[in-house]
């Protein structure tokens, strides 16, 4: 138990009351079994059924917390939208994560920044002004537009805008005019004029949506893969612990053996296996002689893994 989990936990209880006090007249019995179930323990509400209670008033609102949660969402929403476009587990971390968004969120993304890399399971976060430094773009002149605009001179118009640079192609997506010098001739080119290209930065995927836009950085190296296996590894035991009836917070023994790139994984994030799945013991065994353990595919590679509750 730590500080974090005890607010989840009061967060969590204070909504499942709640909740159960707004749905008690249209869902008389399950809401009042959950409100029992809760008083019952903590005796926090006065009533002993929950529909003599009072029902919920509105205490708090902060809207400035509503739209720090609004983008975080939405960077949350996109990044597992490409984790799962690209078959990336989200229990394999990444390295970096980079993000655009409007001037007016950036300090609200600041803020959350722990909360955002927490759900993601990405390591960094960088906040950017723009996009230039995650996305590649060049301009190409629209004939369609400029043809007819510029006449015998779209051509040599054209061999201009494909030398745009990037302040130049931000002033067209901004929907600003472009003016460029031709034959002592001022000529304004707009956003019809031009078509902006962007493409990816390799080993990054991009994508964009209601003004945020969020690059993951794919590329794994070996203690990034070596965590994402040991996360595996850590959710097969929650497995076995749950199908095995143990209670939350029963310590237990874990005896494994597998492949050996994913004993080196296990070996190499042996504290973070054990204090999430409360392991008092952590140890390579061969599980053989009537010791056989539960056996499990992690990626490519098979292990075997027996747990066993200690005091």
């Amino acid at each position: 138990m730590n500080r974090n989990k005890l607010s989840a936990y009061q967060t969590l209880y204070e909504c499942l009351i709640t909740v159960s006090k707004l749905t008690s007249p249209f869902a008389p019995f399950v809401s009042e079994e959950i409100y029992r179930n809760l008083n019952s323990i903590t005796g926090k509400e006065e009533f002993e059924s929950v529909h003599l209670s009072r029902f919920p008033e509105v205490t708090y609102r902060s809207k400035e917390l509503e739209e720090k949660m609004d983008v975080a969402q939405k960077v949350v929403y996109l990044t597992r939208a490409m984790r799962a476009k690209n078959n990336l587990k989200v229990r394999q971390p990444l390295r970096k994560i980079m993000v655009v968004v409007d001037s007016s969120k950036r300090a609200a993304l600041e803020e959350m920044k722990e909360v955002i890399l927490e759900e993601v399971n990405i390591k960094e976060l960088v906040v950017l002004k723009n996009d230039a430094d995650i996305v590649n773009k060049t301009a190409r002149p629209n004939f369609k537009s400029i043809g007819p605009k510029f006449g015998k001179n779209a051509n040599k118009i054209a061999a201009k805008v494909k030398e745009f640079n990037n302040l130049q192609i931000a002033q067209i997506e901004r929907g600003e005019e472009v003016k460029i010098e031709l034959n002592n001739e001022t000529f304004s080119l707009s956003k019809e004029d031009v078509d902006i290209i962007s493409t990816e930065i390799k080993g990054w995927l991009v994508e964009s949506e209601e003004g945020v836009t969020v690059a993951i950085d794919i590329e794994l190296d070996n203690n990034l893969i070596s965590e994402g296996f040991a996360r595996e590894f850590v959710n097969r035991v929650q497995n076995m612990r749950k199908d095995s009836g143990f209670e939350v917070t029963d310590k237990i023994k874990i005896e494994f053996n597998g492949s050996e790139k994913l004993i080196d994984a296990v070996n190499a994030f042996k504290d973070y296996i054990s204090n999430e799945t409360l392991a008092r013991e952590l140890i390579q065994k061969d599980l053989i002689n009537g010791n056989t353990g539960q056996n499990w595919n992690i990626g490519e590679y098979a292990c075997s893994i027996r747990i066993t509750k200690v005091k």
